[in-house]
């Protein structure tokens, strides 16, 4: 297993970091029981979920090793409401899997009343996932593919760690390149921390999901990354009011170049700007995505990434042991996480059921009470609200906020 896996294998275990990835297929399959069973058989097929957890000695890594996948990776439930799906997804959110005996499962709900743009009914299927089998990316390729695209889930290219200490030396030397190439102006700063405000507290209380549904048209001619978070700007000072005035979002961003491990991405800084125009703001968020986009490609982040494959287990196993889940930081790199993917074609099958629209709910952590995403599948756009109490008090007073900027 690559250390960022591991990390994230080790880190459940204080923090729940496992999240879910929600399809509706519009209908109910002709004959459900065999649209399971070319469910299972998908998966059977694929290297990429036929594998579990070995975790043996404390100075080793854990290793992915070979498992049999059967018909106890679905279970079934009988909430026949979309507001009823949404809830149990909040719920399972926070039920961190072992790894050891199934890194993934998928809930089934139906026949399911509501969903958005349906008058009928609809098969609800919730994909839930260790962070350490996966990324946003590579997930969304796995359900690609058990709901029936027939793109293989790309292998993870092994590399040699290294040498700690010279792997170190080499990212202090990028490191120094990169600093020397902002301060002359051939590179564009990086967003520092912003205070913590409200929606950085430990999240209590109830835990609310929420779903807006958009066609990509209705959000003009920027990317739906980009209209959102103008959007979720919009909403969120409104919201926070004197709390607002340095306002950052922490988005999800996929890491260049041919991934090494199950997760690779990093997450950036973006300023919401809700001080701005519409326009003024629409614009400096996309230059804040570009410019996080240019940082990244820059060759410090593959030097500290190798840095970071080379840490022995026991000195990484020891950093964990040392993380407090308890802190609160007085500084943040964001009031909000976001994180936006597009699963291209609406494609999608469960047996003869076609998918109607995607989403994902996103684990909150010690310091972040409120999530977003914006998830599209064809022309549909969904975007999710994943909130404590203790950060959104009024969550129906805050949709509607949200759906008026959108």
């Amino acid at each position: 297993m690559a250390a960022i896996d591991a990390q994230f294998y080790w880190m459940s275990a204080k923090i729940p970091n496992g999240f879910l990835l929600l399809y509706a297929f519009d209908g109910l399959p002709t004959n459900l029981e065999r649209a399971i069973d070319e469910f299972v058989a998908r998966a059977r097929n694929c290297p990429a979920l036929t594998i579990r957890v070995e975790d043996g000695s404390p100075l080793t890594y854990p290793r992915w090793v070979t498992t049999t996948v059967d018909t106890d990776r679905i279970v079934r439930h009988d909430e026949d409401t979309w507001d009823g799906c949404l809830r149990e997804a909040t719920k399972l959110v926070g039920e961190e899997l072992d790894c050891r005996r199934m890194p993934w499962r998928m809930h089934l709900f139906g026949p399911v009343r509501s969903v958005p743009g349906t008058v009928g009914r609809s098969t609800v299927a919730v994909m839930q996932f260790a962070h350490a089998l996966c990324d946003g990316p590579r997930a969304l390729a796995m359900c690609a593919w058990l709901f029936g695209r027939n793109t293989p889930v790309a292998d993870v290219s092994n590399e040699s760690t290294g040498f700690l200490p010279w792997r170190a030396l080499e990212a202090t030397r990028a490191h120094r390149r990169r600093v020397k190439e902002t301060n002359a102006g051939l590179l564009p700063s990086a967003i520092g921390p912003r205070p913590a405000v409200s929606t950085n507290v430990h999240p209590a209380g109830e835990r609310f999901a929420r779903t807006l549904i958009r066609h990509r048209a209705q959000l003009g001619d920027r990317t739906a990354t980009v209209a959102t978070l103008s959007a979720i700007s919009g909403a969120l000072s409104s919201h926070l009011c004197d709390e607002a005035e340095s306002l950052a979002a922490e988005v999800t961003m996929a890491k260049p170049g041919v991934p090494h491990a199950h997760n690779h991405f990093a997450n950036v800084t973006v300023g919401l700007y809700p001080g701005l125009s519409r326009e003024a703001r629409l614009e400096k968020i996309a230059a804040d995505l570009r410019n996080a986009r240019r940082r990244s490609e820059h060759v410090a982040v593959r030097a500290a990434d190798r840095a970071f494959a080379a840490t022995p287990a026991p000195l990484l196993r020891w950093g964990i042991s040392l993380f407090d889940p308890e802190a609160q930081p007085s500084y943040v790199a964001g009031h909000t996480v976001v994180s936006s993917l597009h699963r291209g074609r609406a494609d999608l099958t469960f047996g003869d059921a076609p998918v109607l629209l995607t989403a994902v709910h996103l684990a909150l952590s010690p310091a972040m009470g409120l999530v977003h995403g914006v998830w599209g599948i064809g022309d549909t756009v969904t975007v999710t609200v994943h909130a404590a109490e203790s950060a959104i008090p009024d969550i129906d007073e805050y949709m509607a906020r949200l759906d008026s900027e959108l």
